[in-house]
């Protein structure tokens, strides 16, 4: 038996390095291109560097303006990420913890939110907007809904909404009510407890939405191309990464090219480095007693 046991870890272990082998190496490997100069990659672009070429990071800042484009997935993904809290903390507040007329119905539509594809539906959403811009042009002069990085978050954090509430609502669920009984003893409404007993024992939970709709929403491309297509508009850092291989399309600069990719991925790394404790933290340990 111990035999067995000893056999299935090693084997674990084995299974675990591969697949952190496959992680790990592909990163470095972007990592240590972005800092190599061009010529570097025609000899052997799998040796070392021989020095740190730290201009491939301005070349591709300025080469395709991704300064500008930084800045606007930094408020796209801060925007979703702020409207989508504020929608589906009180939804699945109320789902998980209050018994009311059409709960069930509610439940069954977001759980079949889960299954919809955002890659579908992105033809319907950019035609809506469309014909909502086709009718304010004779009220306003100008649509609004097109080239908006403040739509572009709204349909992030609205595509979101299931999945983040059925998270929500799934962990609220397992929170014993006596804490909120105790809450209105000492006289809170439905809110305060919501605020100020709930959201602060949901944090593990809460920052896990978060994490995981920064990724999506950072890292989203095929609705910011299609709904951000005015020529010299407005544009986020995935679809400033198809202008950087446009503008070196005649000789390509790779070590610009990966610095671009560090740019893009650098802030979520970051940011899970951060959250990573929160994300297996225990959330009522010690909260009720006997």
């Amino acid at each position: 038996m111990r035999k067995s046991n000893n056999l299935s870890k090693v084997c674990m272990y084995i299974v675990l390095s591969v697949l952190a082998i496959t992680v790990v190496v592909p990163v470095f490997w972007v990592f240590m291109a972005s800092v190599k100069q061009n010529s570097e990659f025609y000899r052997n672009p799998w040796a070392l560097p021989a020095k740190l070429w730290i201009q491939n990071f301005a070349g591709a800042w300025n080469e395709a303006q991704m300064g500008d484009y930084f800045m606007n997935s930094v408020v796209v993904t801060a925007i979703g990420i702020i409207l989508l809290l504020i929608i589906a903390l009180p939804a699945a507040y109320a789902l998980s913890r209050f018994h009311f007329r059409g709960i069930k119905i509610l439940n069954v539509m977001f759980m079949a939110g889960l299954f919809i594809n955002m890659n579908y539906i992105v033809v319907p959403i950019f035609l809506m907007l469309v014909d909502g811009d086709r009718a304010l042009r004779p009220l306003i002069g100008s649509g609004i809904f097109l080239n908006n990085l403040f739509v572009l978050a709204l349909v992030y954090a609205s595509t979101a909404l299931p999945f983040t509430i059925y998270l929500l609502s799934s962990y609220l669920s397992t929170l014993p009510h006596e804490f909120e009984e105790a809450a209105y003893v000492d006289g809170a409404g439905y809110f305060k407890s919501m605020v100020r007993v709930i959201l602060p024992m949901a944090q593990p939970s809460i920052v896990t939405v978060i994490l995981f709709n920064f990724l999506s929403f950072w890292n989203e491309y095929i609705l910011a191309m299609t709904l951000l297509n005015e020529p010299n508009g407005a544009r986020t850092l995935p679809v400033g990464l198809m202008n950087l291989t446009k503008g070196f399309r005649s000789a390509a600069q790779y070590g610009q090219m990966y610095a671009g990719l560090v740019i893009v991925m650098l802030p979520t790394l970051i940011l899970y480095i951060f959250v990573q404790k929160k994300l297996t933290q225990g959330m009522t340990l010690g909260g009720l007693k006997g």
